[in-house]
């Protein structure tokens, strides 16, 4: 039966359904929506019919329709199962294909659902708007199964609330008109595995002018300082702008705030009258002076009470708030650490549980929950973005949250974070940047400054003060889905483009933190995520990502300390830990959780290096320590965590974390160590004086000039591995055939991290594809994705193939990813280079098995994850620049010998760490004698403390054992050569050389 039909008979199936009984006498009759008998199909969008979602792939609920004697109608009901462990539902569109469907003659909608009474939260959605259920509005709410059997939920139309968190297209009229209405949706909670029964969704009820008028204002916090007005706007807006037919009313008080009235305010009440005729859009002002005096006081609340008739109330009762005014912590003049003793020695335990308290910006159950539990942070993870996703919208988002951080007594800002990892990569429309594996690349640390300069500034303008970046950890095993967040897999190299942090905060010292274009850093994830072992991983289906790092003392030190120690001595912000456990070889403990190592964090971390920020936890990272939930805050907070990333669990940690105190089991020394760490930083950003968005800047996000520092970075970190006859660069006169997967796909270019957390396929952000690079080049470029088209006539061949996005576990290799080209892609490069000369980029996040190609390829480029500048990809393909990228990681010859690093004792690759061919660049000639000379003089070089001079001759004599090697690289040229690019890193130039003179020997 179609749905339109369905809907359109209603009148008949009123009459004869069981439940369609209990009315008013001038009710109209329920409309049924879904009865759960087959009449609506499961199905998958956009096709009409229910059909099932979720974060991941195991988090969509599997559903089936069930014949149950105790179904409140007809013989079936919906049920299902569930496993959630970020957020999954289901979903009825209504046929995009037939009109939309009026529900405005009714007071709202119902269901019958077999409640479980475990107090779990159900989110129920309708649509409105728009050209389809895919592209309309939502609105939201919620009921709880806090019951036992059938019970009929009701709900009607005024309970429903826009959704601020997420919005498919971007909001229609934020108004919920009930006449064009697509479906409804429910989210199931997250957590713990449930089922579900659910039967008879129908319409009820008759609708009345409080379903489409209504009464706002035009904020929910006003404040004021001492002695002035407060002016409460208060509008009358109507669905379709129509005239409201009968009169509004809207009664009005102080009162009940903590502000005295007569002492601190002018009391005032009164009436409003919107008369019928009004137009939509009518606004009144509401006058509450305030009064004056020399004290010295906390923000005081003046609550706006208002009595609303004939239309809907505002969901919440606007505060007037005097601003607070007078005390030391309020004075930019004094040092920091002045102004934090201040306000800490004010602050009350649950204030400074709030500080300690990060959520994400759409899991707040309220947006007033900010003030009521004094939250300190909030971020938006993967994919978290306002409607539109534009940058007044984050701007104008983000000053909304710091708007009810007014409210609270000492008015202390939110520090909000993201993870802008290669560029704000959550915004459409800004600047990506290869990833760090790219830049790793590059070997070039003033361009990273450059790119993380960029981020800052653009991050920056949309409000946003925190990045979560960058990542420090030493990739040692590329099956992990997170090695390209990584620079690489030597430590030095790691070190070496730390100069990210500079680019992101400014000076070390923390004094640029409060201009307009810098950001507060973060380094992640503390301490060896790079190094966990595959098959580790006890999360899910995950088999690398959340593993444990088995190591000795002294390598953990080495590796995978080492560029903590640069990030501290640079001033980083704040630190990370990793969801990875640390299992130090000989000390006893075995694997132990990251975020409950009180002797890394506390002992390593705060006292051994200094480290001065604070401390944020991972995602939810503390619910994977043992134990009941107080041990798990307990654990993490003992182990020096200040602040915790709790995105749906705020209300449970900030009530666990004050019992604890209370009932002395966490000290109020540690908290009070917490939260100054956490203020000096909102002071240092400045955040204080300016809490909200400078959006100065805000006309530069993806501007040219910041293309351009990207469109860069996409140039040099392209490795030539393989270069057979000179193929590239390209000539402009050369007719050039183009195809595979990756060639034309914005999506694929830019990788994981991207729009959303896993990033997708596909057109998803403003850029240049690697494709439309070489024909803005002047190219002469005929493309055929899947090589089907005729590939004669042609003078060279490109080949663009490699992987789909993804990030973290889910990007683990065995978790449905492997390193081997899909079966399209090496069809396509087996039939362009068997016609005609040809050169492989391979798009990745690490290295991909070609091995079983190399002898038919005549030059492959590691084009790892340009970005959105493919223009960069373009300019050393045709010459515009020439290829100077270096292997940040082994590029092996097979799985089996992962993981394969530099420095291993047996090391026999497909390409050594730090090999790079070169074009329009000259290689010197000569051979051993020359190599000698270039010895010496590197040597001496680092003696006077000449790096640039000592850099340069390495890379001369790296030259020359490439040009000698060709295509035979054996592991007794391999090793020394890798070693060589370590030993560069490090500052010794002479040995690099005397490295190189070795592996020359070899060739």
């Amino acid at each position: 039966m179609r749905r339109t039909a369905l809907l359109a008979s209603a009148a008949l199936l009123a009459g004869l359904l069981p439940w369609a009984t209990a009315r008013a006498a001038d009710d109209p009759a329920p409309t049924p929506v879904d009865r759960f008998e087959g009449e609506v199909p499961f199905a998958s969008q956009p096709a009409e019919g229910i059909f099932t979602w979720g974060g991941d792939t195991d988090d969509p609920p599997a559903l089936s329709l069930t014949a149950r004697t105790d179904a409140p109608e007809g013989a079936k009901v919906l049920t299902g199962t569930y496993d959630i462990s970020g957020y999954g539902g289901f979903t009825h569109d209504f046929a995009a294909g037939e009109p939309a469907h009026d529900w405005s003659g009714h007071q709202g909608i119902r269901f019958w659902w077999d409640g479980r009474n475990n107090g779990r939260k159900i989110a129920f959605e309708i649509k409105d708007g728009g050209a389809n259920g895919e592209a309309s509005e939502l609105w939201t709410t919620s009921f709880t199964d806090d019951f036992t059997g059938w019970k009929q939920i009701r709900i009607p139309f005024g309970d429903f609330a826009y959704r601020t968190d997420y919005q498919p297209v971007g909001g229609i009229d934020h108004v919920l008109g009930l006449t064009r209405m697509w479906g409804y949706a429910v989210t199931l909670p997250p957590g713990a595995k449930g089922d579900f029964a659910m039967d008879g969704v129908e319409l009820y009820g008759r609708g009345d002018q409080s379903l489409h008028a209504s009464v706002t204002t035009g904020a929910a916090v006003y404040p004021v300082r001492e002695g002035g007005t407060a002016r409460v706007r208060v509008t009358l807006a109507t669905t379709g702008s129509a005239p409201v037919d009968e009169p509004v009313t809207v009664r009005y008080e102080t009162g009940g705030g903590s502000a005295e009235p007569g002492k601190d305010y002018t009391p005032v009440s009164g009436t409003l009258t919107f008369p019928a005729g009004t137009a939509s859009g009518t606004a009144r002002t509401i006058e509450v002076p305030t009064r004056g005096d020399r004290a010295a006081e906390p923000a005081e609340t003046v609550p706006l009470k208002l009595t609303v008739t004939g239309a809907k109330a505002p969901a919440e009762t606007p505060q007037v708030v005097i601003d607070a005014h007078g005390l030391p912590y309020l004075d930019s003049r004094l040092p920091v650490k002045r102004r934090v003793a201040d306000l800490l020695g004010r602050m009350s335990l649950a204030e400074k549980a709030g500080q300690m308290t990060q959520a994400e910006r759409g899991a707040m159950t309220a947006p007033g929950d900010i003030a009521g539990y004094g939250l300190g942070s909030l971020l938006s993870g993967g994919g978290s973005t306002p409607t539109p996703n534009t940058p007044e919208a984050w701007a104008k988002m983000i000053d909304a949250f710091q708007l009810r951080t007014r409210a609270t007594r000492f008015q202390i800002p939110l520090i909000y974070g993201v993870d802008a990892v290669h560029g704000h990569n959550n915004l459409s429309g800004a600047t990506v940047m290869p990833h760090n594996i790219g830049l790793g690349a590059t070997r070039d640390p003033g361009l990273a400054e450059k790119t993380a300069s960029v981020t800052a500034a653009e991050v920056r303008a949309t409000g946003v003060p925190w990045d979560f970046a960058p990542c420090l950890c030493v990739s040692r095993d590329e099956r992990w889905g997170r090695s390209y967040e990584s620079f690489g897999e030597d430590p030095a190299l790691v070190q070496s483009m730390e100069t990210v942090i500079q680019g992101l905060q400014g000076r070390a010292d923390g004094r640029d933190l409060d201009r307009h274009d810098k950001v507060l850093a973060t380094a992640k994830h503390f301490l060896g995520d790079g190094g966990t072992e595959y098959g580790s991983s006890t999360t899910g289906t995950y088999t690398t990502d959340q593993g444990v790092t088995k190591v000795t003392r002294q390598q953990l030190e080495a590796v995978h300390l080492a560029p903590f120690r640069t990030a501290v001595d640079r001033g980083v912000g704040t630190v990370m830990p990793s969801y990875s456990s640390l299992d130090i070889l000989g000390d006893g403990k075995g694997p132990v959780k990251m975020h409950a190592r009180a002797d890394m964090i506390d002992g390593v971390l705060k006292d051994r290096l200094g480290f001065d920020g604070f401390v944020i936890s991972d995602w939810n990272a503390i619910d994977q320590l043992p134990g009941d939930y107080a041990s798990h805050v307990r654990t993490s907070v003992g182990a020096g965590l200040d602040m915790m990333m709790v995105p749906y669990t705020y209300k449970e940690f900030t009530g666990t974390l004050v019992d604890e105190v209370r009932a002395g089991r966490i000290s109020r020394h540690r908290i009070d160590d917490a939260v100054s760490r956490i203020l000096t930083q909102k002071f240092r950003l400045g955040l204080f004086e300016h809490p909200y968005a400078d959006t100065g800047g805000a006309a530069a996000i993806g501007s040219r000039a910041h293309r351009e520092v990207a469109r860069r970075a996409a140039a040099e970190s392209q490795v030539l591995l393989k270069n057979r006859g000179a193929v590239l660069p390209l000539k402009k006169s050369e007719k050039v055939y183009v195809a595979g997967s990756n060639a034309d796909d914005i999506g694929n270019q830019t990788g994981g991290w991207t729009l959303t957390w896993q990033g997708s396929s596909g057109n998803i952000t403003p850029g240049t594809t690697i494709l439309q690079g070489m024909r803005e080049a002047g190219g002469n470029v005929t493309y055929s994705k899947d090589a089907s088209a005729p590939t004669g006539g042609y003078d060279a061949g490109v080949v663009v193939v490699g992987e789909t996005p993804y990030a973290e576990g889910v990007g683990d290799v065995g978790n449905g990813h492997s390193l081997q080209l899909s079966a399209a892609d090496r069809a396509a490069v087996d039939k362009v280079c068997a016609a005609m000369k040809c050169a492989v980029l391979v798009v990745s996040g690490r290295p991909q098995l070609i091995g079983d190609r190399l002898d038919g390829i005549d030059a492959l480029v590691a084009s790892w994850l340009p970005g959105t500048e493919g223009e960069g990809v373009a300019d050393v393909l045709y010459g515009r620049r020439p290829f100077t990228g270096r292997l940040p990681v082994t590029w092996p010859r097979s799985e089996a010998q992962l993981p394969i690093n530099v420095g291993d004792a047996s090391y026999d690759p497909q390409f050594p760490y730090g090999w790079g061919l070169t074009t329009l660049t000259h290689v010197p000639q000569g051979g051993t004698a020359a190599l000698r000379a270039l010895a010496v003089a590197a040597a001496a070089a680092e003696r006077a403390g000449a790096d640039r001079t000592g850099r340069e001759l390495v890379t001369q004599a790296r030259l020359l054992v490439q040009r000698k090697a060709g295509e035979r690289i054996t592991e007794s040229l391999a090793k020394p050569f890798a070693d060589a690019d370590h030993l560069l890193l490090t500052g010794r130039y002479g040995k690099a050389v005397e490295k190189l003179m070795t592996a020359y020997r070899a060739a």
